[in-house]
């Protein structure tokens, strides 16, 4: 396993240069530039914005930008300054004075790593999964085991309302209910250090992903109990609950698993739409931001770290195979 996981890893090289390569192709395409407009929505004069292109080195061809990037590039003072292969995202061109990392990584005064936008949207796409996982199994498995019931269509109904409407519209919906209506939560909140404030965002932006999960629950549950091994369980007179748990599920999760790794992904890489529309402080929201202001380092950074997730997401789903079947071999 340990040599799997190597190369595995050692994949991720070709990925990052990949991913970073046609996002930097992408970015420079589109029409405009970081300085078209500063921070007060004011022009920024021709001769600034060739003083600011040739600080941040954006006045060289393109080639060398991203060799510049991802190797690093020598400073007009002679000095070498490294790249993504150091682990420097670069600086951000509109929140001057700090770079990538500080941005995304860097707590407020006096708070742990959790505060920190990465943090901050780690934490929102765990809550999201939590509840899909939570709530999606037991639906599906009661779905399975009761199918053809009133509880089965009423699973059915609400997996299908998951899967086929969006989650912003889900989002308009409850925030009309629990904010207008009931006035049960804020649809801004001052602050996010209490639990309750997380709870609607956490539920919006894992409805789809609990639908999905108790889809292919009930659909790999229906699949499984017909087979011979688990007639003969029952046949040998073992108990309903551990047929189950022991035998039907277990086999059961394995379809369920290959879609949760990369959900957990897109939920900590999707919720852009969620924190911008909660005013949430997380990394979708400073990417969208950074898309419109045509933040160059902003929007490589997000991205690779989006994709380093995915690929990790990914990874975590083949080493969770083992466990489920030992059958299942990595190496």
């Amino acid at each position: 396993m340990g040599r799997f996981v190597v190369r595995r890893l050692l994949w991720l090289i070709p990925v990052i240069l990949v991913v970073s390569g046609i996002t930097f192709i992408l970015m420079h395409s589109a029409p405009g530039g970081p300085w078209d407009r500063d921070l007060s929505a004011r022009q920024v004069d021709p001769n600034t914005q060739r003083l600011l292109n040739e600080y941040y080195g954006l006045d060289k061809p393109l080639w060398r930008q991203f060799v510049a990037y991802i190797i690093g590039d020598y400073n007009k003072d002679g000095s070498f300054k490294c790249g993504l292969v150091c682990g420097n995202l670069g600086p951000s061109y509109r929140q001057r004075g700090l770079t990538i990392q500080q941005i995304l990584f860097m707590p407020p005064e006096g708070k742990n790593f959790f505060y920190s936008r990465f943090g901050y949207s780690i934490r929102l796409g765990v809550y999201a999964m939590l509840f899909a996982v939570i709530l999606g199994v037991p639906a599906g498995i009661i779905s399975a085991l009761k199918q053809n019931t009133w509880a089965d269509y009423i699973s059915l109904f609400i997996v299908t309302i998951g899967i086929s409407v969006p989650n912003f519209v889900i989002a308009i919906f409850l925030i009309i209910i629990f904010a207008s209506w009931l006035h049960v939560v804020s649809i801004v909140p001052r602050s996010w250090d209490q639990v309750d404030v997380w709870i609607l965002p956490a539920i919006i932006l894992g409805f789809g992903t609990m639908a999905r999960t108790a889809r292919l629950t009930r659909a790999s549950m229906l699949e499984v109990m017909r087979m011979d091994y688990v007639r003969t369980a029952r046949a040998k007179g073992m108990a309903e609950r551990l047929v189950i748990f022991r035998h039907m599920l277990k086999n059961s999760l394995i379809p369920v698993v290959t879609m949760l790794g990369p959900s957990l992904a897109a939920l900590v890489t999707g919720s852009f739409i969620i924190e911008t529309m909660f005013g949430f402080p997380g990394m979708g929201r400073a990417y969208v931001t950074a898309i419109g202001q045509r933040d160059y380092s902003m929007i490589m950074g997000t991205t690779l770290i989006y994709a380093v997730l995915v690929a990790l997401a990914n990874l975590s789903v083949d080493l969770t195979y083992v466990l489920l079947d030992p059958r299942i071999r990595l190496d």
